[in-house]
């Protein structure tokens, strides 16, 4: 997978298809806020989470409080989004819903 910046265009669109997903005010990061029922619930999701990334060796910036799970993806070394980001977001997307 790319690890180069993506184009605005192709960003706007990968976005689209991400509607939960909120570009951060500097637009180098997409981030979401996940609601569970409890600790255990938010932390089983964080473990399945990290599992995915690992295996992808793309690993996002989050916080847990509680039943809260805040995640940030960004690509540290492309200075911004690509690819990558936006298929761990439909992953992330995939555990949470289902």
């Amino acid at each position: 997978m790319a690890r180069e910046k993506l184009a605005q265009d192709v960003l706007e669109a990968a976005l689209k298809e991400r509607p939960d997903w909120k570009m951060t005010d500097d637009g180098k990061a997409i981030e979401r806020r996940f609601v569970f029922r409890n600790f255990s619930e938010a932390f089983a999701f964080m473990t399945r989470v990290a599992l995915k990334a690992e295996k992808m060796d793309h690993h996002p910036e989050w916080s847990n409080v509680y039943k809260t799970v805040d995640i940030r993806l960004t690509t540290h070394d492309a200075g911004g989004l690509t690819e990558l980001d936006f298929v761990l977001a439909r992953r992330i997307d995939a555990i949470f819903g289902g």
